[in-house]
């Protein structure tokens, strides 16, 4: 069996590291390569860093902070935000960066998926998906939107469906945020985790609203996620890594101590 990954996520804002709820209302939370050592030192297994302003505000990707957070940090880590295209991958990954992430520029041009993977090969690729669920008259969920510009912007997509899409062009894995659970410290979308791993093969990323250690179990049993992203519980010294992968091996989940 896999073991499963435990990730912090970093949002980076003017070359700070910040906390959104939401998407929206950042606190400023330190240094992005400073950060990104500690957690590493501290046993994460990966490393996310997302610049969800370069999107939004059609900004240019920003490289002398993952080239910071190359010098400092020694495990794999991913930048999500301002990849437009091929050329920006290759920058982004020569800067330090082991993978890239695209969500806008991939809804507006699917085809860059293919591209970026016939390059650099597909375990570089990683779809960032955010969505939205969509409610009947009686409240049940229906589905999820796919949005983009940093959950500012509709797409009318359905996230499944683009998912598969993704994974077809060449995507190697999905990290997916519940915009609605972000920041909430509520849990992850559990239904959604599962419907989407379910419906493809490469791993899953499950984002957005860990505020017990117990969310963090629930999401990563029972198929649902590969990994899970954790930022609130770490930024605020709630639990360290160390304390979360303790916890996890006491449930039999496979994790690497």
């Amino acid at each position: 069996m896999l073991t499963k990954r435990i990730i912090p996520a970093i949002d980076v804002l003017n070359d700070q590291a910040v906390k959104y709820v939401k998407f929206r209302n950042p606190t400023v939370i330190g240094d992005p390569a400073e950060l990104g050592k500690r957690y590493a030192d501290n046993g994460a297994d990966e490393i996310i860093y997302l610049d969800t302003t370069a999107s939004l505000n059609n900004e240019e990707v920003k490289y002398d902070w993952i080239r910071r957070v190359a010098e400092e940090v020694f495990i794999p880590f991913s930048v999500i935000g301002g990849v437009r295209s091929v050329d920006d991958f290759k920058r982004v990954l020569r800067s330090g960066a082991d993978k890239v992430g695209v969500n806008s520029a991939a809804v507006t041009r699917p085809e860059l998926l293919r591209e970026a993977s016939e390059v650099f090969g597909s375990q570089c690729v990683v779809l960032g998906l955010d969505v939205m669920p969509v409610r009947g008259e009686d409240g049940r969920i229906e589905r999820w939107e796919v949005y983009t510009h940093s959950a500012h912007t509709r797409t009318g997509l359905d996230a499944i469906e683009w998912a598969q899409q993704a994974e077809a062009l060449g995507a190697g894995e999905i990290i997916c945020t519940c915009i609605e659970k972000d920041g909430t410290k509520e849990g992850y979308d559990l239904e959604l985790m599962e419907k989407l791993s379910k419906a493809v093969r490469i791993p899953v990323i499950a984002s957005g609203g860990a505020g017990k250690i117990e969310h963090i179990k629930d999401v990563l049993i029972d198929g649902r996620a590969d990994a899970a992203l954790v930022a609130s519980l770490l930024h605020y010294n709630v639990h360290t890594i160390e304390e979360i992968k303790a916890y996890l091996k006491e449930h039999d989940i496979p994790i690497r101590l």
